[in-house]
């Protein structure tokens, strides 16, 4: 089987303006194949602390710009580079929070019950949400949440649990990529993300965000416990690209706009997915 992913992007109003775009990622069940635009004129360029290629277009004017990836079922596993830790305002974890991950895990019989534990714990501290201001914007480090419910998006929530499981000293990765819901029938809005830990060979992911969709706050690892299907496209958070003049960025994902002072600028995009069998791949 082969999953087939399209990315159409609405032209900016600045015909001038360039689009970053992440190339496809590995995974244990996935391996990206093939990667292509149309609509405009492509180049690579690197990033610097995890070194992602990403394409950079230069789009036709007037014209959509058409991204396709190809994945085929399997593949290799995650990247090593996704459990280096990148010391920026997006990974630092406040003293307080360093401290409570700390307990929180020398209270387990071992390892892998403590990588459990600091799940639950960051499970409890969130209310699936998209706020218009989220729980870190302002802050230099990922602060401690004491008491309460805080609202945030699979972003929010993966920021809060990679920082509790790195101060507890786990290796833990930040994945991106698009999620495709079973009732959606091959149609998403926007990208997500997860999280992957390695203890003692071990790999797990987790998706805290859909167990709070579906009111599951008793947090099991594995993918897609809201039914449907993903692919991955980037890793880890506080990118730079020297070349494009980016520093520090939170993320890539979706195609989004190089601004002229280093910025990234959501795109106006639609997103499809289809499966191929393996004689139609062929």
């Amino acid at each position: 089987m082969r999953t087939h992913v399209s990315v159409t992007v609405e032209p900016h109003e600045d015909t001038a303006r360039k689009l970053l775009v992440p190339v496809g990622l590995p995974t244990p069940h996935q391996m990206p194949v093939r990667f292509d635009v149309s609509g405009g004129t492509v180049s690579l360029t690197g990033e610097r602390t995890t070194g992602q290629m990403v394409a950079v277009v230069m789009p036709e004017p007037g014209r959509k710009v058409e991204v396709s990836y190809a994945y085929a079922d399997r593949g290799p596993g995650y990247p090593d580079q996704i459990f280096v830790p990148h010391r920026n305002r997006y990974t630092n974890a406040a003293h307080a929070l360093v401290e409570d991950a700390i307990r929180i895990s020398e209270a387990q019989p071992d390892g892998h019950a403590a990588i459990q534990a600091l799940v639950n714990a960051a499970a409890e501290k969130f209310r699936y949400a998209h706020p218009e201001v989220r729980f870190n914007d302002g802050c230099e480090e990922v602060p401690y949440l004491a008491c309460g419910l805080t609202e945030g998006s699979c972003v929010d929530i993966n920021t809060y649990l990679i920082a509790s499981l790195r101060s507890a000293g786990f290796e833990a990765g930040y994945i991106t990529g698009y999620f495709f819901p079973e009732e959606k029938n091959g149609c998403c809005d926007d990208a997500h993300c997860w999280v992957v830990t390695r203890h003692q060979g071990v790999v797990l992911e987790w998706d805290i965000a859909h167990h709070l969709k579906m009111d599951m706050r008793d947090v099991c690892c594995g993918l897609n416990p809201k039914p449907g299907d993903r692919v991955a496209v980037a890793h880890s958070m506080g990118l730079d690209f020297p070349e494009l003049g980016i520093s520090r960025t939170k993320l890539i994902s979706e195609p989004a706009w190089i601004m002229e002072d280093g910025r990234l600028e959501q795109a106006d995009i639609i997103i499809r997915r289809q499966i191929i069998g393996e004689a139609a791949a062929a």
